[in-house]
């Protein structure tokens, strides 16, 4: 089988991952930064010393800050912030070659317009056929070559396949789907329902808790989900419950150790440590989405509460454990 070409817009450690992933077969694959410095410091060290170190970038792997190799792509992976994407996709248009597969691979929802990267991606490059990665995948897993398995989404099954084909390896699996917004909906949710979950350790709540936490957390991911028509197949699946579960408990998730640092009594300020933890942003957009669908999603609701200081960490866990007796189902 013949290897499409792959473009990868996005240096950070997610996007080194992938571009590994991508040079399995293929001679040279573009790795983008728009940070000149983080870019000529990939191609001295031929490593991400901040979030990968001692993990090497794969022979194949070009960092680059110029996007006009882009003309040449069939596959561009875009790993960049959710609400970086917009722009970024903005200034990559003029080279984007028509049909090009844009597979967003970033988890979250855009804040101003509570649109999904998807639609994103369809509004600022009409012309891509867009598709969407999900699943649970730590950066340093996939760089160490440890067995992964993803979800690949396209509106069109035979995209899908062929995507798969194209981007799979013996250790980095993806199963093809066509519900984009299922997937999408699973990747931004866990986000914010991992940050509750960290808080809870962060307040050494116990192991119960924990389990109590990912349990109801799933309930408000498959209610927002089902309001969205997704299947239950990839609620249940890889990019649902199985990101889920993996982002809720361990400390490599961003999203854990903000709360872990929130739980442990850091403000929301302090509590990031300057790393990107997507569901810090996409937990009001996530409410919001909730909302417009009158989907209750309690638990998100106070993670959204407590990074903008209306909602304590104490009063959160107080506001959920007097909430009324109900039916689980």
């Amino acid at each position: 089988m013949s290897r499409a070409s792959v473009f990868v817009l996005g240096a950070g450690a997610w996007g080194a991952a992938l571009a590994n992933v991508a040079s399995a077969g293929r001679d040279r694959v573009p790795l983008w930064g728009h940070d000149t410095a983080h870019i000529a410091a990939l191609a001295r060290d031929r490593e991400n010393r901040r979030h990968l170190p001692g993990l090497p970038l794969a022979p194949a792997v070009a960092p680059t800050a110029d996007l006009s190799d882009l003309a040449e792509a069939e596959i561009v992976l875009g790993v960049v912030p959710a609400q970086a994407m917009r722009s970024v996709v903005r200034q990559a248009r003029p080279y984007l070659r028509k049909g090009a597969a844009f597979v967003t691979c970033a988890k979250g929802i855009e804040r101003d317009t509570l649109k999904f990267m998807s639609e994103v991606v369809a509004e600022e490059a009409p012309e891509a056929e867009v598709a969407v990665l999900s699943g649970p995948s730590f950066a340093s897993d996939v760089c160490k070559g440890l067995p992964t398995a993803v979800t690949l989404a396209a509106g069109d099954d035979a995209l899908a396949q062929h995507l798969c084909e194209q981007l799979s390896t013996r250790t980095f699996r993806l199963y093809r789907s066509t519900d984009l917004r299922g997937v999408e909906i699973g990747g931004a949710a866990k986000n914010v329902l991992a940050i509750a979950c960290g808080m809870a350790a962060g307040r050494a709540l116990g192991a119960s808790a924990q389990a109590a936490l990912i349990a109801r957390g799933f309930a408000e991911l498959r209610r927002l989900g089902e309001a969205w028509g997704a299947r239950q197949e990839t609620l249940m699946g890889l990019s649902g419950l199985g990101d889920l579960v993996l982002t809720c408990g361990s400390a490599q998730s961003r999203n854990f150790a903000l709360g872990y640092a929130l739980g442990g009594g850091e403000t929301p300020r302090e509590a990031n440590h300057g790393k990107l933890a997507e569901g810090a942003f996409t937990a009001s957009a996530l409410v919001e989405v909730a909302r417009e669908r009158q989907i209750e999603m309690p638990i998100a609701e106070a993670v959204a509460a407590i990074l903008t200081n209306r909602l304590s960490v104490e009063g959160a866990i107080d506001s959920l454990l007097m909430r009324p007796l109900r039916a689980e189902a």
